[in-house]
């Protein structure tokens, strides 16, 4: 494996394991990702998709913007109010051994990037590694994270984005029951139920009323915009630990699918060593998309999203194909 210094991409030229499956009757677009200052652009068909966050002035890595096909507007937001710390995409928790890696105030702890590598860097797809440290100022982490991220573009209507987390806990790790926890999305107020949104899960539940604390495996939030609807959905893997977990959802436009405000102890204890696997698939769509049909193919064909197969490649010279390193500014710690 070649090691990689905080604060720079290195770029793998790999054969990564499969992660996502094209429908046969879809013509995928072409995926590239591009290094730039403390991000990694993502474009499809030459236009700008999102970006990976990670500089060290951050909370915690995010993806955003997270722009619909058809408009090219963001879905989701990077600050909005009320609660200005949801940025866009993200994965967090507060409440980690006394620590917050939720909320925005960087000295009661933060998630940090030890520098992405780009595993695959343009054709059908790109796949992004990146470790971080979950760590408050002056204190051995508590928490490394090994996150593994896919995006593709199926066809000119949907966007796929696929998340693999693995937590291992580099101490034991108790997380009290919090609303601020793991994977989820923060949508522009457009999309929100309060501005005549919707947001509705699987079973067809609608607005927070619906689906606030509601076992579903998907939840979607959409809109009209200039006479076609966009949105967003999230999908959970079906081998996720509590799947399908409840989801905390608010029509303001936030919705997250998490266990830890409804666990039976009241905490969750995580031994030294015990690794956590989550899984996540993002769908962002614009148009009449079947949403149901769509988490149908997930279910059906399970990304492989094996990082110790990611990382034994990456080591191994016959599997190698081109590796280049470039190195990006971080800035100052502010």
């Amino acid at each position: 494996m070649v090691a990689n210094a905080r604060g720079g991409v290195l770029w793998l030229a790999i054969l990564a394991p499969a992660i996502l499956i094209p429908s046969a009757a879809s013509s995928p677009l072409t995926v590239e990702a591009v290094p730039a200052s403390q991000e990694i652009r993502i474009n499809i068909a030459g236009k700008h998709f999102t970006s990976y966050k990670f500089a060290e002035t951050q909370k915690y890595p995010y993806l955003y913007p997270v722009a619909a096909p058809a408009s090219g507007a963001s879905v989701t937001t990077e600050s909005s109010e009320p609660y200005p710390h949801h940025h866009s995409l993200f994965f967090g928790c507060d409440k980690v051994n006394g620590n917050n890696y939720w909320q925005d105030e960087n000295e009661q702890g933060q998630i940090l990037s030890q520098g992405p590598k780009i595993i695959e860097a343009s054709g059908n797809r790109v796949v992004i590694e990146d470790t971080c440290l979950w760590q408050r100022a002056g204190a051995e982490p508590d928490i490394r994270d090994t996150r593994t991220i896919v995006v593709a573009a199926p066809s000119d209507s949907v966007r796929r984005i696929d998340f693999e987390i693995t937590l291992e806990p580099l101490k034991d790790v108790r997380i009290e029951k919090t609303n601020h926890s793991l994977f989820a999305a923060r949508v522009v107020p457009e999309l929100s139920v309060t501005n005549g949104g919707r947001l509705v899960n699987a079973e067809g539940k609608e607005k927070e009323a619906g689906t606030y604390g509601v076992p579903s495996p998907w939840c979607s939030y959409s809109s009209e915009r200039d006479g076609v609807r966009e949105g967003i959905a999230i999908f959970q893997h079906s081998t996720n630990r509590w799947y399908p977990s409840q989801w905390f959802t608010r029509d303001y436009g936030f919705f997250s699918p998490t266990p830890m405000y409804w666990l039976p102890d009241g905490h969750l204890d995580l031994p030294k060593g015990e690794r956590l696997t989550l899984r996540y698939r993002v769908v962002v769509y614009s148009g009449d998309v079947d949403i149901g049909a769509l988490f149908a193919e997930y279910a059906d064909n399970p990304p492989n999203t094996n990082q110790s197969t990611v990382r034994q490649r990456a080591g191994s010279g016959s599997a190698v194909l081109g590796l280049t390193r470039t190195s990006i500014s971080r800035g100052p710690i502010r």
